[in-house]
């Protein structure tokens, strides 16, 4: 979690390369997929330009509407066994489709379990599965609530010369540290709400605890 610097070390393009895409459903499109030297936090973060991202630019550029971005946390267990446990990987796989559509870009960060790592999650499972809900198992593992850290993500949009966007998330942390970093979110747009049997739990949290705009009565 960030303090109060808004001092973002540069970050520049290592690589780039086109990836055609196809989700389990059918869903398929291409993606600039880019990678980074001088992230601040040395993990292999990605960005991937979807859709017409270019023309997105432009836009913005010439004072149209900002491009519309997702910072989206790593999940195994979600984005690539389909756990039903999260909503991690419908979170996804919408972003995609409606990132491409618009053109913008999603950035894969790799803080798995809100920061805390792949192990350290599934132990967390566990303390959930004791009763504890999702952010009270992180602290019970000695971890913070949330741990991620934004900042990558930031330098990952200045790269690009983005400093003004349209947020694809239901969480208002995410806004919160990205306006710190120097991106403006200029438009909050919500993600659809993926309910199932195994993650009322973990959205009710969600919900209550740390604000995130979800309205489960009408999922």
């Amino acid at each position: 979690m960030i303090e109060t610097s808004t001092v973002v070390p540069v970050a520049t393009e290592r690589t780039r390369v086109r990836v055609p895409m196809r989700f389990a459903d059918g869903f398929a499109t291409t993606a600039d997929v880019i990678t980074f030297d001088g992230l601040v936090d040395g993990r292999e973060h990605l960005l991937l330009g979807l859709g017409d991202w270019r023309a997105a630019l432009e836009r913005a550029a010439d004072g149209g509407e900002a491009p519309l971005v997702r910072p989206h946390s790593e999940c195994l267990t979600g984005d690539v066994f389909g756990s039903e446990r999260c909503d991690c990987g419908p979170q996804l796989r919408e972003a995609v489709e409606r990132i491409a559509a618009d053109g913008g870009f999603l950035l894969y960060l790799r803080q798995e379990g809100r920061g805390i790592g792949l192990y350290a999650k599934l132990d967390a499972y566990a303390l959930q599965d004791a009763g504890l809900d999702t952010y009270e198992a992180n602290v019970a593992l000695g971890h913070g609530e949330d741990e991620r850290d934004y900042t990558a993500a930031a330098q990952m949009l200045r790269a690009f010369g983005v400093d003004s966007i349209r947020l694809l998330s239901n969480n208002p942390d995410k806004a919160l540290q990205l306006e710190v970093l120097g991106i403006h979110v200029a438009e909050s747009v919500r993600t659809g709400v993926h309910l199932s049997e195994a993650n009322t739990r973990y959205l009710q949290a969600k919900r209550d605890h740390t604000s995130h705009t979800l309205d489960l009565s009408a999922a």
